[in-house]
Order: C-alpha cells, then sequence, then structure tokens
C-alpha cells in the first residue's frame, strides 16, 4: 500500500523541516521527503493549505480499561487520539487492577494488540495498588514492555520508598513520573485556595501541596542522579524550581496541559465540573508563567492527562464530582490557539513540545518525518473552524473543559504506521 500526500507544509523539527514538500508512504515507513514527487499510488492526499506535522506522542492519558470500561476503552480513547491527530500514547497505570505486576502488565498488552488503533504504550505503577506502600516488580513490568512508572493520580509520600523506586527504576532503565501532590497540604481540596475558593465557599488545594512536593522529588532525583519527569504542572512556583534544577544540571523534565495554560480559576464561576481537575486551574498569573514556562523550554512537554469520566460522575455537586478532564481530541487545537497564534511558539516549537519531545523523554523512536521512519503523522487544516460539541466527541465521556468553544485547526487526516486511521476527505 502506497500513500502521496502532496503540496502540503511539512513541518518537521528533527530534520529542520518548514517548507511545502510531498510525502510517499509505502507500506508503514516514510520512503520519500521531496518536492515533486511522482509515483503510482492508490491513495493520494491533496494537502494544499495544509500543515503536515509528525503524529502527536500524548505522554500523559487514561485510557480507564481495564476495570472501567464505562469511562472509556483502548478501542474508544484510540480513536479519540486520532481524531486529534495523537498516533501515540501512554497509558497511565490506575486502572483496575492497577498495572504494578507481569501478570497485570500482560493483560494491557493483550487488550492493546486486540482492540488499539493507535501506538499505546504501558506505564507501571510505582508502587503495588498505587497505595504508597510496597513497590511495584519495576523490572518485570520493564520486560514486560513498560516504559515509565507512575502513581498518577498519587504521590508516593514515604521518602525512603520514593529514593529505593528512583534506584530501581535507574537499575531498569525507567522512567519516572512523578505526580506531584502533598495530600496533607492539598487539605481535600477541591479548587485553587484563594480569592476564587472563598468566593465559592469551596474548599482549597494551596500551592504548596504541588511544589513542596516537585522540590522534594527534585532533590532526590538529584541525589540518585536519576532522570524524572513532572506531570501536569500549574503554578509559578513549580515553574521556578525546574527551571532553577535545570540550571543545576538535575534530569529532569516537565510537562503540562492545556487546560493550565488556557483556563484560570475564574472559569470555576458557575461551578461546572467540567473544570474541576487535580491539580486544580490556578491563577491568571499562573497561567501566565506557565505559557512563559513553555516558550522559555523550562517546560518540555504539553500532553493531555486525559481523564474520563461518566456523567454521574461529573453532572453532580461539584465537591462529589471526580477531577479530571478528557482532552485527547482537542490538545492540538487549544495548544495551537494559545501559543501559537499568540505568538508564544512557532510551528516548529510546538512540533517539538507535542511530537519530538516526548518522544525522546520516552525513548522511543517517534515524533520524526525522517525518511525510514513509522509514517505516524497528522494532516490539519489551520484555518478550518470547528465547535467542541458533545455530538461530535468521540471519546466514550464527554467531560471536555472546552464544550461550546469554536476553534481552529481541523485535523483532516491521521496516519498511523502507514495507514488512514482516522480521515475526512479528498482521498483520490
Amino acid at each position: 500500500m502506497k500513500i502521496l500526500i502532496k503540496n502540503g507544509r511539512v513541518i518537521d523539527p528533527a530534520n529542520n523541516i518548514d517548507d511545502i514538500r510531498d510525502i510517499l508512504i509505502e507500506d508503514t515507513k516514510i520512503s520519500q521527503v521531496a518536492k515533486g514527487i511522482k509515483n503510482g499510488c492508490q491513495q493520494i492526499i491533496d494537502a494544499k493549505d495544509k500543515i503536515i506535522i509528525p503524529g502527536l506522542v500524548d505522554m500523559h492519558v487514561h485510557l480507564r480499561e481495564p476495570g472501567r470500561e464505562d469511562k472509556e476503552t483502548i478501542a474508544t480513547g484510540t480513536r479519540a487520539a486520532l481524531k486529534g491527530g495523537v498516533t501515540t500514547v501512554l497509558a497511565m497505570p490506575n486502572t483496575n487492577p492497577s498495572i504494578d505486576s507481569v501478570e497485570s502488565g500482560r493483560l494491557l498488552k493483550k487488550i492493546i494488540d486486540k482492540s488499539a488503533l493507535a501506538n499505546v504504550l504501558i506505564c507501571g505503577t510505582i508502587t503495588k495498588g498505587r497505595k504508597g506502600q510496597e513497590l511495584s516488580d519495576i523490572a518485570g513490568l520493564k520486560k514486560e514492555g513498560a516504559v515509565a512508572i507512575s502513581d498518577d493520580g498519587a504521590s508516593v509520600d514515604n521518602i525512603e520508598l520514593m529514593s529505593e523506586a528512583l534506584k530501581k527504576a535507574k537499575e531498569a532503565g525507567m522512567l519516572v513520573i512523578c505526580h506531584c501532590e502533598d495530600k496533607v497540604l492539598a487539605n481535600q481540596g477541591v479548587v485553587n485556595l484563594g480569592i476564587m475558593s472563598t468566593r465559592l465557599g469551596l474548599r482549597g488545594i494551596s500551592r504548596e501541596s504541588e511544589h513542596k512536593r516537585v522540590e522534594r522529588d527534585i532533590q532526590l532525583a538529584q541525589k540518585i542522579d536519576t532522570p524524572i519527569h513532572i506531570a501536569h504542572i500549574s503554578c509559578r512556583e513549580s515553574v521556578e524550581i525546574i527551571s532553577q534544577a535545570k540550571k543545576n544540571g538535575v534530569k529532569i523534565s516537565a510537562e503540562t496541559a492545556p487546560h493550565y495554560f488556557s483556563l484560570s480559576e475564574e472559569a470555576l464561576i458557575g461551578y461546572d465540573t467540567n473544570m474541576k481537575m487535580n491539580p486544580p486551574l490556578r491563577t491568571k498569573d499562573d497561567l501566565e508563567v506557565i505559557k512563559q514556562g513553555l516558550k522559555d523550554g523550562t517546560i518540555d512537554v504539553i500532553a493531555s492527562d486525559h481523564a474520563p469520566h461518566t456523567e454521574s460522575e461529573k453532572e453532580i455537586e461539584f465537591e462529589r464530582a471526580e477531577f479530571g478532564v478528557i482532552g485527547l481530541e482537542t490538545i492540538l487545537a487549544i495548544s495551537i490557539r494559545e501559543l501559537v497564534e499568540n505568538g508564544l511558539l512557532n510551528w516548529s516549537d510546538l512540533v517539538r513540545k507535542i511530537s519530538l519531545q516526548p518522544a525522546r523523554i520516552l525513548g522511543i523512536d517517534k515524533g520524526s518525518l525522517g525518511v525510514g521512519k513509522e509514517a505516524d503523522l497528522a494532516v490539519f487544516s489551520p484555518d478550518s473552524e470547528w465547535c467542541v460539541e458533545k455530538a461530535g466527541l468521540v471519546s466514550k465521556s464527554k467531560n471536555s473543559a472546552f464544550l461550546g468553544r469554536k476553534l481552529k485547526a481541523r485535523v483532516e487526516y491521521t496516519i498511523c504506521s502507514g495507514k488512514i486511521a482516522y480521515g475526512i476527505k479528498n482521498i483520490k
């Protein structure tokens, strides 16, 4: 099978390309990237006035399977990913059972092999059951193909246990992804602690609950000399701590999510539970610092933190509603609107944040459109407008923070492993 994509603007920072090119795909690989390719193809995509980028690598996705298939499945989650231009996802391990052993890792692999429509990587847990009491079989998870470990949704409170986890991960060559939250300091809050929490009469989550744990985990990583990745950064202090750690030579990378650079705590007026996430939406000042952190390289990655929940878990009183929002279908469009259209990042910078750098951090050969590479890419129309509506979302859950928003940058094709996995028109 051959696919020829003609006359698109190819943006590939791995190969320093930002130019009008054709791309020829043969079987699963990219065989040519050049101008004026002439080749007898079964399928031709006209990409005139469109942009072609490496498929997004989303390193923070909750697919909920096994255990909560009512929220999302590997099949529905990867279908949503493809609609958003995402070709590779890292599946977080807070499933039921948790991915904390060889057996649970094998179970997840079987589900992925059977039903995944895009590339799904496995993240195992740091501790058994994510309870923070006993280490998971880190070496065993590595042998089963896990590329990272995380207790996402929980932080390992015990310093000695976290230190041992970092040592075991270093021995196994595994990335540790840190959910930085001190539950004691978070104090069972539901929104950012400050003027807005007082105004709304809701219990607040302190900034210290995040940045104090960021600081602790960085200190441990520095002492053990092993890389860590800090998930979903939301506040000024965390950005400042990470920036200083990088200057000090600590092996650290960090991510944020689109809601943290597009929404502030003021979006909570009205008690919309689709604005309830953990960490919470912070102040306008935090939002601007997150943007600057992306611009200056302190924050390496944009990830969706796709967290699907059922209507019965969201459409209830704010205090009782689950934390989290979906984001696979909007990660690209929101990032373009907030970062590229506002001049904070250029196109190549954005592709680095959403494709190339997450791939490099995870140690996978993705995020590039080089000849010989696996043909994972997205073709989108930067000026095509669309509206985020429940009826149009393909995720099994509909808890988006951007419902009703008009966005640009509609993905028209997503090609995964050389096949058109998502497409809406103009295939000859």
